[in-house]
């Protein structure tokens, strides 16, 4: 069991060696960007997640971006541009991990923030409950999504954005297409790994 406002650990907890009010310095910013210093107790180095990746299932949001007319329908479908590992260009979403001590609601507005940028302005739903659940396996056929990296488990959400997107990280560029234009046989089938199931599963949720 976790050790709780600071009780005395029993022989055997996963957490029995650490010392009493190793966390009294520490604020929730500090387990989501790190403290400045070292990172928290919980943080994982490249090493440490890429075992973890081996062994453990690992927990991701992906969000399908989207612009709304003024009745709140879908109007346009964003997609990102990046480069694959074999350098040719493909679509995705707005895919990441949630990461330690990172409420769901957290993780959807840092991935957005990461892909899209800080005036992305997305609207957050009042529920975060989401649309479909996509079992990524490293092995293909397993299932319909492919991740060769990870045994992943994503929830899915459709998000309206209501800002100016500027590509980060590893993003190209964001694409706006109509959802009869996202839907499109040869647009889909730039969409690797099952993605664009999601995207066809998104639009059925959101009719």
């Amino acid at each position: 069991m976790p050790v709780l406002n600071d009780e005395v650990p029993d022989e055997g907890d996963y957490d029995a060696s650490r010392r009493r009010g190793e966390f009294d310095d520490i604020t929730p910013d500090d387990f989501i960007r790190g403290s400045g210093h070292d990172n928290p107790p919980g943080w994982l180095d490249s090493s440490d997640i890429d075992r973890a990746r081996r062994q453990l299932p690992i927990v991701y949001v992906e969000i399908v971006p989207v612009r709304t007319d003024e009745l709140g329908r879908i109007s346009k479908v964003g997609t990102l541009l990046r480069a694959g590992d074999d350098s040719a260009i493909e679509r995705t979403l707005i895919t990441g991990r949630v990461l330690f001590h990172e409420s769901l609601r957290e993780a959807v507005a840092r991935n957005i923030a990461k892909d899209l940028g800080d005036i992305a302005l997305p609207i957050l739903p009042v529920s975060l409950q989401p649309f479909t659940v996509a079992e990524f396996f490293p092995t293909p056929g397993v299932s319909e999504f492919y991740d060769p990296r990870q045994h992943a488990v994503a929830l899915c959400y459709v998000v309206p954005i209501a800002g100016d997107c500027k590509p980060q990280d590893e993003t190209l560029d964001v694409e706006w297409v109509s959802p009869a234009e996202v839907l499109r046989p040869d647009y889909l089938a730039q969409m690797p790994g099952g993605h664009d199931r999601i995207i066809r599963r998104a639009l059925a949720w959101a009719e």
